[in-house]
């Protein structure tokens, strides 16, 4: 276990229902997509909503690396990483990829988002329900970013 500073936290139920309602912006993304009510904007809606909470991942890591008092190199290192591959994947689509592909490519990403998330359960930096919480909405998330890309 990597030593930290306080303990871990908890979920509150504002942070729950936040998370889920944050699910709303990709849902609305899918149906525009669906629907060919607008699909280029739904498409780009979608590639941007899912970009930007996949930074915001990396954001929530790097205030765990914080807590550190020891090894916060290396947390802080993979902290980064969904920022840079949000940023790739987003200058890729419609340069070299298309933005199908980019959706498909930021929705696998988000859902191994869980992997680091699962590991700073392990260690004891994030709460005991933090996966309660992270699982459903990172496979909710991937896996709208993947339906836009996919429909």
């Amino acid at each position: 276990m990597t030593d930290v500073v306080g303990g871990p936290g908890t979920v509150g139920s504002t942070a729950r229902a936040l998370g889920f309602a944050g699910l709303l912006p990709q849902v609305a993304a899918v149906l525009m997509v669906a629907t060919d009510l607008d699909r280029r904007s739904g498409e780009v809606l979608a590639l941007t909503y899912g970009a930007l909470i996949l930074s915001f991942l990396g954001g929530m890591w790097w205030s765990f690396a914080m807590r550190r008092s020891t090894a916060q190199g290396s947390l802080a290192l993979l902290a980064v990483m969904p920022s840079l591959a949000a940023l790739a994947i987003a200058m890729a689509a419609g340069l070299f990829i298309s933005i199908a592909a980019a959706l498909v490519a930021l929705g696998i990403a988000v859902l191994l988002s869980l992997v680091v998330d699962r590991h700073l359960v392990a260690t004891g930096e994030a709460p005991e329900e933090w996966m309660r919480l992270r699982v459903p909405l990172s496979i909710g998330l991937g896996s709208l970013t993947l339906l836009a890309g996919l429909l």
